[in-house]
């Protein structure tokens, strides 16, 4: 089964159960925030540029804490790579913003 959700850019986003147990595996602290994962995507609050091609939605989780989705943008579709939770924000800002602009 794959959950999905909707980019900025209007691409479905896929969420595959594959990738939903790499995340909870690795980020144990995620493993109830599947829906948050799908909502950041959703509704961030902001856009940034990964390192490898790939985007970053971002959005508070609590006050301080900022989760974090990595996800892929194909031609018609895309698919989460990962997500985690942070609370390096200088980490965050020092990558390019694209949305918003």
């Amino acid at each position: 089964m794959a959950d999905h959700a909707i980019s900025m850019n209007g691409k479905i986003i896929r969420l595959t159960d594959e990738r939903w147990g790499h995340i909870a595996d690795e980020h144990a602290e995620m493993s109830d925030l599947r829906d948050d994962v799908l909502r950041t995507i959703d509704e961030p609050e902001r856009i940034l540029e990964g390192g490898a091609g790939e985007l970053l939605a971002v959005r508070t989780i609590e006050t301080g804490k900022w989760i974090v989705v990595a996800y892929r943008e194909l031609e018609t579709d895309g698919f989460v790579i990962t997500a985690f939770l942070t609370r390096r924000v200088r980490s965050l800002d020092r990558r390019k913003q694209l949305w918003p602009s």
